[in-house]
């Protein structure tokens, strides 16, 4: 049996439902070894979830955030049931191995190749409920200490609950900028690998005119020298006769 590679944090997607709203979850892939590992993330149901990054490299000893995002869902299933899984496979990679040399057959299963494979499930649980209203009679009996005390656990919890889907909106802001940071990065080598290449080819280009020119210039000083001897010789030839 492989051994492990990548451990997964949690090891289930929990989605607050919310009929009509994007809902992301966050998973955490930690690299247990002292390799690079590339893995790849796919669901049963990949219309309904966006994955990013859905394939990456986790470098040794470290760890990447994955964000999953169930689209905005017009009806509600049975007791909020769900059937959807999500399968994430790992392997080793070379070493300086990175995203962009993912391709699918490095997933292939063969009979050398350790590929890891860890199922999550998706869960849908109720959205947070707002605090009930306290009926006027309830709260006279209830002393001020105890009052107060129930106010700031309800706003609390209200707080936390709209913090997670902060962090996890900006942790896919942050994800997606990243992405675009390295292609923007690669775009820039190319353009700088092919200026280099014009720049070589025109001075190439260049060399041969300059070297051209200079035999030009040779060949009509070489012709100007035979005239003006010619001419010298003749009027020497007059003055001698």
């Amino acid at each position: 049996m492989p051994s492990e590679l990548l451990s997964v944090q949690p090891n289930e997607l929990k989605f607050p439902f919310e009929l009509k709203k994007q809902i992301s979850c966050s998973l955490r892939l930690v690299n247990l070894t002292e390799d690079h590992v590339a893995f790849k993330v796919k669901t049963t149901s990949p219309k309904k979830y966006c994955v990013r990054p859905n394939t990456g490299v986790v470098l040794p000893q470290s760890s990447i955030d994955v964000i999953v995002t169930m689209q905005a869902q017009r009806e509600a299933p049975p007791d909020l049931q769900c059937k959807d899984k999500f399968l994430i496979q790992s392997v080793k990679a070379p070493y300086g191995f990175s995203a962009k040399d993912i391709s699918p057959e490095l997933f292939n299963k063969e009979p050398e190749k350790e590929i890891n494979e860890m199922k999550l499930r998706a869960i849908y649980v109720p959205p947070p409920q707002p605090p009930s209203p306290v009926l006027e009679s309830e709260e006279e009996g209830l002393s001020p200490r105890l009052s107060y005390s129930l106010d700031n656990a309800d706003q609390n919890a209200s707080f936390n609950d709209t913090n997670s889907k902060e962090v996890s909106e900006l942790r896919a802001k942050l994800i997606e900028a990243r992405a675009a940071i390295t292609t923007l990065s690669e775009e820039r080598a190319a353009a700088l690998s092919k200026y280099q290449l014009i720049q070589q080819e025109l001075a190439q280009t260049l060399a041969i005119k300059s070297k051209a020119e200079s035999a030009q210039s040779h060949q009509r000083f070489s012709f100007l020298f035979v005239i003006l001897v010619a001419i010298i010789a003749f009027v020497l030839g007059i003055i001698v006769y």
